[in-house]
């Protein structure tokens, strides 16, 4: 076997069908998406014990060259957020160098809980998700749950340590080192109070959720399906890119599994778009409730600043690479409040910054906040520091200010899901039973 991923879905998938099966012989991980992940191993602490050695992880550009070399039976296809193009394209190339090709069942791949449990995910990266996750945890504490928001993976340390991981305070993100994208996910829910775990071995991890939580939230990323099974599974499809809902991998799986979509962002999105995605939910998850909701955004700091500005927005990295929106909080706000121009941070990006505009020519008039690493993190400094810009607005769903020392004036944006008419979450978590109050 051969499992094409990118450190998140490939070593779970690998951990839940594949770790203890002697038949089964897994040559190595390949990777994609994410910096510096090649060249690694999965570690045998995790891999078990018919991998004392571990597993090596290699990239994707070797894959004809692996399945000759090792005489690969199949190729199992592990990660997400991808056309559906994309998924055959591999496919293709691992069907003539002489494999199968193989896409593994969501139902293989969820871990059955003992608690309650809610699943949030999405159709692509950038849909509004995180603020969905908030949104249903929020309603579950007023109702007196204790929630436990398990995050999908983002395995970027070292692998061992991070078997499973527990964020309860700022503190336990500084002790894990955690990186820009990590704290992204992170921060917000500590900051309102919620338990978060994460890490590698979700068997465990769920286990250990379990002994403290009286509802799992699974927190999706990379518009992933559910590794924890739901009792009711919660899908936000973005109008702003209608039609992607159909055409990414496995962003199609999570809209035609879906109890519940949710589509946001109506304030800023056309009519058009919003006609064009209630109608795929119609056609494709016709027994799926259907909560309509905006996302409005706030500005922290005086808005007078921006007029007249040049202004250099920075938005979430993964949003705008393979997530491919062209903007975020930033650049609307920016425009709202008259910006003379926004900064193209091209001209003053240096090495990893450089290189994400190389790999992803789309991405708009703004500065990813890429954060793999610290290397990545000196990076975005560095570029900020070098541009020509005014003011910056950060976009991003932490304040970047607190990991790295920028030195222009700035303000930040922040999103909050605002539920349009009926059902709302309240109405469809109620119908579920998951707010009611438990008898003594």
């Amino acid at each position: 076997m051969l499992i094409a991923g990118a450190a998140g879905r490939d070593f779970h998938n690998f951990n839940l069908v594949y770790r203890d099966r002697p038949e089964c012989e897994v040559v190595a991980f390949t990777a994609t998406q994410i910096p510096n992940i090649d060249g690694r191993r999965y570690p045998p602490e995790l891999a078990g014990s018919l991998y004392p050695e571990g597993i090596p992880i290699l990239p994707e550009s070797a894959l004809e060259e692996l399945v000759r070399e090792h005489e690969i039976d199949e190729v199992v296809f592990a990660y997400s957020d991808v056309t559906h193009e994309h998924v055959m394209h591999i496919g293709s190339r691992a069907l003539a160098a002489g494999a199968s090709y193989r896409l593994i069942s969501p139902r293989e791949t969820m871990l059955a809980s003992s608690k309650p449990a809610v699943a949030i995910c999405a159709v692509r990266t950038g849909s509004g998700k995180s603020q969905t996750t908030r949104r249903v945890a929020e309603l579950l504490r007023e109702a007196g749950k204790k929630v436990a928001v398990l995050r999908h993976p983002m395995p970027y340390g070292d692998l061992a340590k991070q078997a499973v991981q527990r964020f309860e305070r700022y503190e336990d993100l500084e002790a894990a080192d955690a990186t820009i994208e990590e704290r992204e996910e992170y921060e917000p829910h500590l900051a309102e109070g919620n338990l978060v775990f994460a890490g590698v071995d979700y068997e465990k991890i769920l286990r250990e959720a379990e002994q403290e939580a009286d509802v799992i939230l699974w927190d999706g990323g990379n518009n992933d399906t559910p590794f924890v099974k739901p009792d009711i599974h919660i899908v936000v499809v973005d109008p702003h890119r209608p039609g992607h809902e159909l055409r990414y991998h496995p962003g199609e799986t999570n809209l035609r599994m879906a109890d519940v979509c949710v589509v946001n962002k109506m304030d800023s999105a056309t009519q058009e778009g919003i006609d064009a995605v209630l109608e795929s939910i119609r056609a494709h998850a016709p027994r799926a409730q259907v909560v309509l909701a905006d996302s409005p955004f706030h500005v922290e700091g005086e808005t007078a600043q921006i007029e007249g500005k040049r202004v250099l927005a920075i938005e979430d990295g993964p949003t705008l690479t393979h997530g491919e929106m062209t903007y975020g909080a930033a650049v609307l706000a920016a425009k709202q409040f008259g910006a003379a121009e926004l900064v193209d941070p091209r001209p003053f990006a240096v090495r990893s910054i450089a290189k994400t505009f190389e790999d992803y020519p789309n991405v708009g008039t703004l500065l990813p906040a890429m954060g793999y690493g610290r290397e990545q993190m000196e990076d975005l400094r560095e570029t900020i520091e070098r541009s020509d810009a005014d003011l910056v607005v950060i976009g991003t769903p932490i304040d970047l200010r607190k990991l790295i020392d920028v030195d222009k004036p700035a303000l930040r944006v922040t999103y909050k899901l605002q539920e349009r008419g009926e059902p709302t979450l309240k109405d469809v978590l109620a119908e579920k039973g998951l707010l009611e109050t438990a008898l003594v």
